[in-house]
């Protein structure tokens, strides 16, 4: 079978990875590889604090900097995000920004959330909001399932744009536009798409999104950005706050609450600098590569997948419709933590989550890293355990 050919940058792009010259590296849904560019702004860092001790100055001028390449990437102006530790921490400062005492109080989300994001909203019951499910049919959610959900007593939608199991993949635009004529706000989880995906909060009108950054954006754990559109951020008043989500978080003036004018107010306590060095340099990474760029390899890694696992008898979870499908590639098998740890042996890098493996395209990896992967999986579960 024909194997799609890389992009010319491809060989060039894979030596910023040195843990794909001996390894085949497919867990970017959960844990993206070490580039050499992100090992030295976070030795930077420690260098930095080595010699100074102490340089807050130039650290939050990192911060801010990572907020920039993030709105970067998404269209955005750097006073409409904010960083967080991770996108629970996001999500919860987000949560706790509403009143939910009048009609309009109803939350709604999908069972294609990450548990995290359903987690979040039913601690907040007790606050006296609503919450409705949307159903996961086959693996994907009609679009039609929303309008029968979003009325006139739903506050925000909350959707992922890519499902974490198997990598379906939504058309927020559609929803957003669905959410939209009935009052109600869009809150995108991003966090298995950014990257991967073009995200242009403008165009698909887009109120509120997370994402982290360990995944596709090349980052390590600790960071988080969340965007929220500049017009609502004024009315929300989260009770997740700290002294850096303050107008002057430097006045030590406890008489004094007065939240940050912009999305500085979502933030909490001290950011975690040397994630912030991480993150500034993965997203800056995928933003001189090019999101456009790597859309078309990623889904060109997507057919060659999919056609390979059938052609193994394999079974997938995954849309085969390409535009209905993100980076994740998902291969039922009987026990996927104990293939995890296989593949792993071998020198295959996956992840498992349910009842799949999944594999996980980005713009650095080639159809023999898929390749060694299904060998590999074919070695581990036998043929009577394919279907």
């Amino acid at each position: 079978m024909t194997k799609p050919q890389p992009p010319p940058q491809i060989q060039e792009w894979r030596a910023q990875f040195p843990i794909l010259g001996r390894a085949v590296h497919l867990a970017n849904c959960s844990q993206s590889p070490q580039s050499v560019r992100v090992r030295k702004a976070v030795e930077s860092y420690l260098d930095d604090w080595a010699e100074a001790g102490m340089n807050w100055e130039r650290w939050m001028e990192e911060v801010h900097s990572s907020k920039q390449e993030f709105a970067r990437l998404v269209g955005a102006d750097p006073s409409e995000v904010s960083m967080h530790g991770s996108a629970s921490q996001a999500i919860n400062a987000v949560a706790s920004s509403f009143d939910y005492s009048g009609k309009r109080n109803k939350i709604i989300v999908t069972e294609a959330d990450f548990p995290t994001v359903v987690f979040i909203w039913k601690a907040c019951l007790r606050l006296g909001l609503t919450l409705e499910v949307v159903p996961v049919i086959n693996g994907e959610i009609d679009p039609s399932a929303y309008e029968k959900c979003i009325d006139e007593r739903t506050l925000i939608t909350c959707i992922p744009q890519v499902y974490y199991q198997n990598g379906f993949k939504q058309d927020i635009a559609l929803i957003a536009e669905m959410a939209h004529k009935r009052g109600s706000l869009i809150f995108v989880d991003a966090y298995q798409a950014l990257g991967t995906e073009p995200v242009d909060m403008r165009q698909m009108d887009i109120d509120i999104l997370v994402s982290g950054n360990l995944k596709y954006l090349l980052g390590l754990p600790g960071s988080a950005y969340l965007y929220v559109k500049r017009e609502l951020i004024p009315g929300m008043k989260p009770t997740a706050t700290g002294w850096f989500g303050q107008e002057n978080p430097f006045a030590f003036d406890i008489r004094e609450f007065q939240y940050a004018g912009d999305a500085r107010r979502f933030d909490t306590g001290t950011p975690i600098v040397m994630a912030a060095y991480a993150a500034r340099e993965g997203m800056r990474i995928i933003n001189e590569v090019g999101v456009p760029r790597i859309k078309p390899w990623i889904d060109e890694l997507s057919r060659y997948a999919i056609r390979e696992i059938e052609r193994r008898g394999f079974e997938t979870s995954s849309p085969r419709d390409i535009s209905k499908k993100g980076p994740i590639t998902s291969i039922l098998v009987p026990s996927s933590q104990k293939t995890e740890t296989e593949l792993k042996k071998r020198g295959v890098i996956a992840s498992a989550r349910g009842p799949v493996i999944r594999l996980a395209h980005h713009f650095f990896v080639i159809p023999e890293d898929i390749d060694r992967a299904l060998d590999s999986l074919e070695e581990i579960v036998g043929p009577e355990s394919k279907k």
